[in-house]
């Protein structure tokens, strides 16, 4: 492997702030802001909308979606067509 062609590759902290959830995991991420993590190090930390502390998928409160009533709603509402030959 070549040495000056690859990103440097470090320990950075990922922070769900919504969920209150940290990790700490090695990325080429760059980013200026830092923290101190539970060792006593300084590491630097890339903020995130969503991890899987706080994704639906995750956490279990994903929604049923009725496919069903919805196709039967979007018939009535602009009507059955028939279908176009073949």
């Amino acid at each position: 492997m070549r040495h000056t062609i690859h990103p440097v590759s470090r320990p950075v902290v990922f922070r769900d702030r919504a969920a209150g959830f940290q990790l700490l995991t090695r990325s080429t991420v760059r980013t200026e802001r830092t923290v101190e993590w539970e060792d006593g190090n300084t590491y630097p930390v890339v903020d995130v909308e969503i991890s899987s502390a706080s994704h639906p998928l995750y956490t279990g409160s994903t929604r049923v979606v009725d496919t069903a009533g919805r196709v039967e709603r979007f018939q009535r509402r602009y009507g059955a067509t028939a279908p176009v030959g073949l």
